[in-house]
């Protein structure tokens, strides 16, 4: 379902927002969770997720979420090593330089979580229909009723970056590390992204949690990434400026490329299981 779509059924609580955030989010979070948002003793994480999109407004945030501001962000933390090649950066998709990029690269609009073009064969691109995606990503707002205020602050642009390719396969295993207060405790694993969409969630030490699930089934196990004492150091360094920041890497031939920061996992509406793990996830994460 796309976001205009979505407008469009969620526009009572997109009104209902704008009277009373607080109230808005208490109703759709029992709609969603099951249970009751308290956002005065929040004790689980999704909790602390929706008092954040409430009350936390540190200034990195909305740069942070945005996929070419962050760059400053990540490069001001020391960590500028980590960012991908940049090929071209823009406003109007007519001004791409197709000539110049190589065969293979990926097309990013910055406000969005999926709004990409993963383009392995530059020949077999049709380039009017990339143009028509692009004008409509970038137009694109965020649905005002999930609460998270730091998304769309920045003017979006168009970004072409390298296609990164571990091996031999195009599916690129994601390590999403969650921080609480600076401190990594939790490393989410995403496989088969643009297939058969899998995770498995380890935590620090790469014990793999079974019992525990956010949101897709497991997948077949992998081995302990060589460079995750590296992806760890980072995630802190990268968090530390943040009540909580989930981090997401990939790694190509043992070198680490950053992805994104994000704040809100899930909006806080994904669902966790057990209900217990949601809580102790609660436990890491000090409000001050």
């Amino acid at each position: 379902m796309n976001t205009i779509t979505k407008n469009i059924i969620l526009t009572p609580f997109n009104l209902l927002y704008k009277i009373s955030p607080a109230f808005e989010l208490k109703l759709m979070f029992k709609l969603k969770q099951g249970y009751s948002l308290d956002l005065k003793n929040p004790i689980t994480f999704n909790q602390k997720l929706q008092w954040i999109k409430l009350y936390d407004k540190n200034k990195w945030m909305p740069k942070c979420c945005d996929k070419y501001a962050v760059r400053e962000f990540v490069d001001k933390m020391g960590c500028s090593e980590l960012l991908n090649v940049l090929y071209w950066q823009g406003t109007n998709p007519d001004d791409i330089p197709y000539d110049t990029l190589p065969d293979k690269f990926v097309i990013k609009v910055t406000h969005g979580s999926t709004f990409n073009i993963i383009v392995t064969d530059k020949e077999k691109l049709d380039k009017n229909e990339t143009k028509k995606k692009l004008n409509n990503w970038l137009k694109a707002k965020f649905i005002p009723c999930y609460g998270e205020w730091f998304y769309g602050k920045i003017p979006p642009k168009i970004i072409i970056e390298q296609y990164l390719q571990d091996g031999n396969s195009d599916d690129l295993i994601d390590y999403k590390i969650f921080c609480f207060n600076g401190k990594a405790k939790l490393i989410d694993v995403h496989s088969g992204r643009f297939g058969t969409h899998e995770r498995n969630i380890y935590d620090t030490k790469w014990n793999f949690m079974e019992d525990v699930y956010f949101k897709y089934k497991h997948f077949e196990g992998i081995e302990k990434p060589k460079v995750l004492d590296d992806l760890i150091r980072y995630a802190e360094i990268l968090s530390k400026e943040f009540n909580h920041a989930r981090v997401d890497f990939f790694v190509v031939d043992n070198k680490i490329y950053f992805g994104e920061i994000t704040f809100t996992n899930g909006a806080g509406f994904d669902c966790i299981k057990p209900y217990e793990f949601d809580v102790k996830m609660g436990s890491w994460l000090n409000l001050n």
